[in-house]
């Protein structure tokens, strides 16, 4: 049997209207890769989409419509993804034993978020007022909170203590958009 290794990449992207998807697999050469399958399933969806006209190697961008959920104006508008778990599978044949399953919390909207309340912050001086400095500080914590629930989703396997951090992070970045005068 092959000895293929498979891995993707999913990288945390601030573009709201895809999901990029990298296969950094290592394949044996002896033998060829065939019934490739990619499937992604939405936060909040039971059937995942089925890409199966994939390379090895290959870079997936994938929209709404390509994963199902926006099926109107697809030539014309993209809509955005929703941060949350995405659970994403790639196998080859055979397909129900060489294969590499991840969950994958997308962070793309809260990251927009984040560094949309950076801008809004008045930190151009080297040493800023106290109450700047706090928000800093705040700013600094939440940053923690949003890699502790992606790592409790991704490494630790704990999806739902993931979401709990996820959630309780957007919390903390919306109360500090409203104390900031930024886009509350």
């Amino acid at each position: 049997m092959a000895k293929q290794r498979l891995s993707l990449e999913v990288p945390d992207i601030l573009n709201k209207c895809i999901i990029r998807v990298v296969d950094t697999s290592i394949y044996d050469p002896i033998f060829p890769v065939e019934c490739p399958k990619l499937e992604i399933t939405p936060p909040g969806f039971w059937q995942p989409s089925v890409f199966t006209d994939l390379d090895p190697g290959f870079t997936l961008n994938a929209t709404a419509c390509d994963l199902g959920i926006q099926s109107t104006n697809c030539a014309t508008t993209m809509n955005d993804l929703v941060d949350g778990i995405y659970i994403i599978r790639w196998s080859v044949s055979p397909n129900d034993i060489v294969f590499v399953e991840y969950n994958h919390l997308r962070i793309t909207t809260i990251l927009t978020k984040y560094q949309k309340l950076l801008c809004c912050l008045d930190i151009a001086n080297c040493d800023p007022p106290v109450e700047v400095q706090k928000r800093i500080q705040e700013l600094g914590f939440i940053r923690t909170l949003i890699d502790a629930a992606k790592a409790k989703v991704e490494f630790c396997h704990n999806p739902k203590q993931g979401m709990a951090i996820y959630n309780y992070a957007c919390t903390r970045l919306e109360r500090l958009a409203c104390l900031c005068n930024c886009n509350c």
